[in-house]
């Protein structure tokens, strides 16, 4: 009896060498990869995470750098460009600029903006400038004769010692301190220009002549008493 329990003992306690062998787990570097995530090694799991995050903040870095280009290059836009063409005929540079004793003699500059620019002496005799602003521009001693102003805005401009015999200023726009002092104004048009009762009082005392485009005496156009 107690050989028959040593001999079952001995069978059922030692397995073979051979069968420890073959069920000897394996965790070859293959089969590591197919493990979810949270059976792999702490730090092989940090740097799969790691990785994910740096691959996320390149693009999103990427796109920034993109969009702050695109930027960049709306609003670093050389200075000159953004008064190219400041009326739909004259495509010089004619906003803020020092133009004086330049000569626009003739040429059509409707709605060209010349604002805040010195055109001291220039020459506009005979010139088209319906529409054309010359908004806190000096002007003084400008050839404006025979030009067409109507609706063209001289608002704080300095219209000292202008010439504006037989000019048609029809509509326009003058407001502020613009002062039309020692300025020739015979057979100039003003009809309908918005005049300070002290400036309307001082070319009356001088206005004289009779446009020849409109027909118009220049003190009937001034209201004139």
């Amino acid at each position: 009896m107690a050989l028959f329990l040593n001999a079952s003992l001995s069978s059922t306690s030692k397995p073979h060498r051979h069968n420890l062998l073959k069920s000897k787990p394996s965790f070859s570097t293959t089969s590591a990869t197919h493990l979810p995530l949270f059976l792999l090694a702490p730090n092989l799991k940090q740097q799969v995470s790691q990785k994910l995050t740096l691959s996320s903040f390149g693009a999103s870095v990427s796109s920034a750098t993109l969009v702050a280009l695109l930027s960049a290059s709306l609003f670093f836009v050389d200075p000159a460009l953004a008064f190219k063409g400041g009326g739909p005929y004259g495509q010089g540079v004619t906003r803020g600029q020092d133009l004086s004793g330049k000569d626009f003699s003739g040429k059509t500059l409707i709605k060209q903006d010349f604002k805040t620019s010195i055109l001291r002496q220039a020459n506009f005799k005979g010139a088209n400038l319906l529409g054309a602003s010359f908004f806190d521009a000096d002007l003084t001693g400008a050839d404006l004769s025979d030009a067409d102003l109507r609706s063209a805005d001289f608002s704080l401009a300095n219209v000292t010692k202008v010439n504006l015999s037989n000019a048609n200023l029809e509509g326009a726009l003058v407001t502020g301190n613009t002062s039309f002092k020692g300025s020739n104004i015979t057979g100039a048009d003003f009809t309908d220009v918005p005049l300070r009762e002290d400036q309307r009082e001082y070319l009356c005392k001088i206005a004289d002549g009779v446009n020849s485009t409109t027909g118009n005496a220049t003190r009937d156009t001034l209201l004139c008493n």
